[in-house]
């Protein structure tokens, strides 16, 4: 994609990518939290001295980077006439955003990022990191206090952290002897790649410290995003759960779609079983590819088939003129699929458990399935995310980045896309601590949905439970992709 869309050669080249879905345009609803920006920072902190050569290089990626995003992004009318393009591409591109603002613009950019390795993205994208193994929200020690805590929110199965003894609950107060801090905790967690972690105890509203350590060393691991699942009997109800921590169809640069299997298979034995209820766990989900949300939402879907709209997009007016004439109406729809597996027919409503970790393809699952059933929210506010992007790479592979631009915005078969600010829950209920293990009926979201399917709660709602601490981020938010919905440009029917 080397010049405008209006341009005959850029139309060829179009053409040719999605046409023959080559693998380097993913379609992804990204997101990111918190005092993450909308451009993810890739280079060092340190400014490099700017040379002739220095200059001619980021002239050319800038260039590239300038050409696509006129093409595709959806807010392509922002784009300044003509931006400095001698700027270092992660500055660059940052520099041409509609960048949002809570008060002056509301509905801009908050999404669009870049990477200055794309086969890191691209691995990144489908669970593949260098990690530990274990995810954690980040809280303050005490109100007014400058002390930081991390509770650990799952561990994955055969990890280094699972390894090493670490799971759900566990409360980090030090990293490598230090006791986090708002000044050093960013250094002390996300720096590195061998920690000893030092363990502290709830008591109360307070934190108290152990002389309790775990040592891990990250390692490149593939997570598998379907974690648990159980079936509980509830009085002359039988209850389908599932955690499912992010949409991947299959390990990277695996073509089997074995994880999305693993959903198929999940959803066959709650049908042979009689499940009449389900409780669908994204409360740590921050999305994944499109194609394993059409594909669980087919699993649970009432009264839908493959000629149903499970989502629509809208793009920019440059490029939408150009994909109707060349792909047709079907380029912007996904429909639901047609699943031997479904359960639909037994449900009459769905519980999603969620948190502000909860977005775009988890969000898509609440939006995409409300025109056809009950949906309901237990937990807290989902992200927020109504948007979607593209991974565009350059297919000569001469320029090493890629980006992450917005180019589309969501809407489900009512014509609803009013989530921008995420979904208020219908039943409000914290994460508090200690943190009860996952699947554990007495843990307070799960807790809550059984109630709610009992009938065991006054007036049929249940009161809201707060968690004291106050949270201040997640290592979910740091994933890449976080808060993500992705879809691949190959599972569109063209």
């Amino acid at each position: 994609m080397k010049q405008h869309v209006v341009n005959k050669a850029q139309r060829a080249t179009l053409n040719q990518v999605i046409g023959q879905h080559k693998s380097l345009l993913v379609v992804v609803l990204l997101g990111f939290i918190g005092s993450l920006s909308g451009c993810k920072k890739t280079t060092d902190d340190v400014t490099p001295q700017t040379t002739t050569a220095t200059v001619n290089e980021n002239t050319t990626v800038d260039s590239w980077i300038l050409a696509n995003m006129r093409d595709l992004y959806y807010w392509n009318d922002k784009i300044p006439a003509n931006p400095d393009t001698t700027l270092a591409p992660d500055v660059f591109f940052d520099s041409i955003l509609n960048k949002y603002n809570a008060t002056t613009n509301p509905t801009g950019d908050r999404f669009s990022w870049i990477e200055n390795d794309a086969n890191t993205l691209t691995a990144e994208l489908s669970g593949e990191s260098t990690t530990t193994g274990m995810n954690f929200n980040l809280y303050l020690r005490a109100s007014g206090s400058t002390g930081v805590i991390a509770q650990v929110l799952y561990v994955s199965p055969g990890s280094p952290a699972e390894k090493a003894g670490l799971k759900r609950g566990d409360v980090i107060t030090k990293v490598n002897g230090q006791l986090l801090n708002t000044t050093n905790y960013s250094d002390l967690l996300f720096t590195g790649t061998t920690f000893t972690y030092g363990l502290g105890t709830v008591s109360g509203n307070s934190i108290v410290d152990s002389d309790q350590t775990r040592s891990v060393t990250a390692i490149v691991f593939q997570e598998n995003p379907v974690f648990l699942d159980s079936i509980y009997t509830v009085g002359s109800k039988k209850v389908g759960y599932l955690v499912y921590n992010q949409f991947v169809p299959g390990a990277n640069g695996s073509k089997a779609n074995e994880y999305d299997a693993q959903v198929d298979a999940i959803f066959s034995k709650f049908k042979s079983q009689g499940v009449n209820e389900l409780v669908l766990d994204l409360r740590y989900n921050p999305g994944g590819y499109t194609s394993s949300s059409a594909n669980l939402a087919s699993l649970i879907g009432k009264g839908i088939n493959s000629s149903k709209l499970y989502f629509r997009e809208e793009w920019n007016s440059t490029i939408t003129p150009y994909l109707q004439k060349e792909y047709g109406s079907s380029f912007f729809i996904q429909n639901f699929l047609d699943k031997p597996q479904n359960i639909g027919n037994n449900l009459s409503r769905v519980f999603v458990l969620t948190t502000d970790q909860t977005a775009s393809a988890s969000e898509l699952i609440i939006n995409g399935l409300r025109p056809y059933m009950t949906v309901t929210t237990i937990g807290t506010t989902t992200y927020g995310k109504n948007v979607g992007s593209i991974t565009v790479t350059d297919e000569t592979g001469k320029i090493k980045w890629g980006m992450q631009p917005i180019v589309f915005k969501s809407y489900n078969n009512a014509g609803q896309s009013d989530y921008s600010t995420g979904f208020t829950p219908n039943i409000e209920v914290d994460e508090t601590m200690p943190l009860l293990p996952l699947g554990d009926t007495n843990e307070n979201l799960l807790n809550a949905a059984l109630n709610q399917i009992s009938g065991n709660v006054a007036g049929g709602r249940r009161a809201a439970v707060r968690n004291p601490f106050i949270q201040m981020g997640s290592s979910i938010q740091r994933k890449a992709g976080g808060q993500s919905m992705i879809r691949a440009i190959k599972n569109l029917k063209l």
